[in-house]
């Protein structure tokens, strides 16, 4: 049952010095009573309110203030069965979170356009009351919550399983769910387990809204994928056509899941780095930044300039490979094939880079709690450079080669249209977001890793179809061109780790100094740091969009609690609004545009 009645005066209040906006806004129109401001250490306002007045909060929030929080960016759940440092927060067995967004107010504030919203559950099979009334994109959101952690949404419209099987049993986000293969029983599939498992994937109509037919004619089903080229990883979508017009789809997504959030909380806070490189993974040490950046603030390290301006440089070479692939997937997907062939040998122009720099090349892994693996080797200054005087010139010759091609313009220009608003209301962020013309870049907005320092251009669009989105990559990959020469020529000096306990490794000439400082580092090495309770994310402009990390520790060599927030999962669940009415070749065009990654969405 819902816990509805938190008791503020019980328990230990956050001061109230200088309260963000929106807490005095929250205050003023609910009172102060209503909430239990809770202490994070990504100073987020994050609020606990009664389950019976969220409907009425969040209303007030996306319609009512000034500069509203229009979008949904993250929404999920925290058993908290074992948690043992919860101050200043009330009862709670489970705990549902709402992490919102307004564009408007963060442009103007620079970073402070977010809060988070939280509801207190108490009992085994906790229930509460659907959003998707207030946001579409909550739809995916509240199912992958109730997949993972049984909660149930009463008035959701399709409350079934997102990411795992639908003959799966039990909840695996749960603290009582075994998180390692050898834990559960050895597995076993006969004849009647197969049967079950086949049967369980024949798509019924009725149970996703859809009718056969209507009294003048019947509607064809079409399977596309799992294993379709132009799915662009393990993924199906289901097409209710009348003809060729699709009348409405079904995307479905799971195949890729692997638990890589209960990952998260089995392994230690430095051995899980690996494991974040295989989220987006095209997206390579893009997706260690977030994860880094949030450790650090649990820690409360603040890392060198040398390993701010290395991060960047190496975050924005993933992203020119990351673009290069999607590139060509694209002008591929829209009936071209030679234009990939050069893609993908040029693409390894850009590895050459990032192996000489970090010794592997699509999964280095490389980033370290408190800095990089290792500096920067000798001669990794002409590797960048004879780069940058070879990409430009070649991006040219894609240009004038494919993307002014009027087979591709003629296909794409005025396909799978949405507005800014269409956008927000779906969580679509990156470049999905700006081809719409929104000019919303965290790099820009809420610099992070040092960003502040560096000019740049944030590309835009003006129709947010097909067309605006392959040219907001191409801009984007002249400009991470130009971040990376700033880097080439304003490298700091200094060390690339920074001096202190929880850092990993640490600096090794600290290590033999003393004994306090060789014992700090056999923990660190045996068991990892550990990290002070408390709770933090982080967001950046990754390869896709915006991806975030919510860590929640609890005093241990482990997180208790890791959130992923990836842009590919909203992007895929915008499909059906964006596509109904058009053609199937209009929908791989859709496809090739959003620019996905099913580990991005699956995780």
């Amino acid at each position: 049952m819902p816990d509805d009645s938190p008791n503020p005066a019980a328990l230990p209040e956050v001061p109230a010095i200088a309260l963000p906006e929106v807490v005095r806004e929250l205050y003023a129109r609910f009172g102060e009573n209503t909430f239990i401001r809770q202490a994070t250490k990504d100073d987020v306002p994050t609020l606990w309110l009664p389950v019976a007045q969220l409907h009425e909060v969040l209303r007030f929030l996306k319609f009512d203030v000034p500069s509203p929080y229009k979008l949904l960016l993250d929404l999920a759940a925290i058993d908290e069965r074992q948690r043992k440092h919860r101050e200043g927060q009330p009862p709670s067995d489970f705990t549902v979170f709402y992490h919102l967004m307004s564009i408007e107010r963060d442009q103007r504030t620079k970073g402070f356009g977010d809060v988070r919203l939280k509801v207190a559950l108490l009992g085994e099979s906790p229930s509460m009351p659907t959003i998707t009334n207030v946001w579409a994109n909550a739809n995916w959101y509240e199912r992958e919550t109730w997949d993972l952690f049984g909660i149930t949404f009463e008035g959701h419209p399709n409350l079934r399983r997102i990411l795992l099987p639908p003959t799966w049993t039990g909840h695996p986000g749960r603290k009582d769910y075994p998180a390692r293969a050898t834990e559960f029983d050895p597995f076993s599939l006969d004849a009647a387990k197969q049967d079950e498992e086949q049967d369980a994937l024949l798509f019924q109509p009725e149970q996703w809204g859809m009718k056969r037919s209507v009294p003048d004619h019947d509607f064809m089903f079409l399977n596309l994928g799992p294993n379709h080229p132009s799915a662009h990883g393990a993924f199906r979508i289901v097409l209710q056509l009348d003809g060729e017009e699709i009348v409405d789809c079904v995307p479905d997504i799971g195949y890729h899941h692997r638990g890589a959030e209960k990952m998260g909380e089995r392994q230690s806070w430095h051995s899980y780095i690996p494991y974040t490189d295989r989220i987006d993974y095209l997206g390579g040490v893009m997706n260690n930044l977030p994860y880094v950046l949030s450790v650090e603030k649990l820690a409360g390290i603040k890392v060198p300039p040398r390993v701010e301006t290395i991060r960047i440089m190496m975050t924005e070479f993933f992203r020119i490979t990351s673009h290069l692939l999607f590139f060509g997937t694209y002008i591929q997907d829209v009936g071209a094939m030679t234009p990939i062939f050069f893609m993908f040998a040029d693409r390894q122009k850009a590895y050459d880079v990032i192996e000489a720099v970090t010794g592997f090349r699509m999964h280095p892994a490389w980033f370290r709690i408190g800095g990089v693996a290792h500096d920067l080797p000798a001669g990794w200054d002409r590797k960048v450079k004879e780069f940058l005087d070879w990409f430009p010139k070649r991006l040219d010759e894609y240009i004038k080669a494919a993307v002014e091609n009027g087979i591709l313009r003629g296909r794409t220009i005025g396909i799978a249209q949405y507005n800014t608003e269409e956008a927000v209301e779906w969580g679509i962020t990156g470049g999905g977001l700006r081809a719409t013309g929104c000019d919303y870049d965290l790099r820009k907005a809420r610099p992070y890793s040092g960003y502040e320092n560096f000019e740049f251009e944030v590309p835009t669009g003006k129709n947010g179809d097909a067309y605006d989105r392959l040219w907001i990559r191409i801009e984007e990959l002249r400009q991470s061109c130009r971040i990376i020469k700033q880097c080439l020529e304003n490298m700091p000096s200094g060390p690339y780790k920074a001096d202190h306990p929880l850092t990993t490794p640490p600096p090794k000439e600290r290590t033999l100094k003393d004994i306090e400082t060789l014992i700090t580092h056999f923990l660190g090495v045996s068991w990892g740091p550990v990290m002070p309770p408390g709770e933090t994310s982080q967001l950046i402009e990754a390869t896709k969009g915006i991806n975030s990390y919510y860590l929640t520790s609890d005093g241990s060599t482990m997180s208790y609690r890791t959130r992923i927030r990836t842009p590919s999962f909203p992007h895929l669940q915008a499909i059906p609004y964006v596509i109904r009415g058009a053609m199937i070749p209009d929908l791989i065009v859709l496809l090739a545009s959003i620019d996905f990654v099913m580990a991005d969405v699956d995780r």
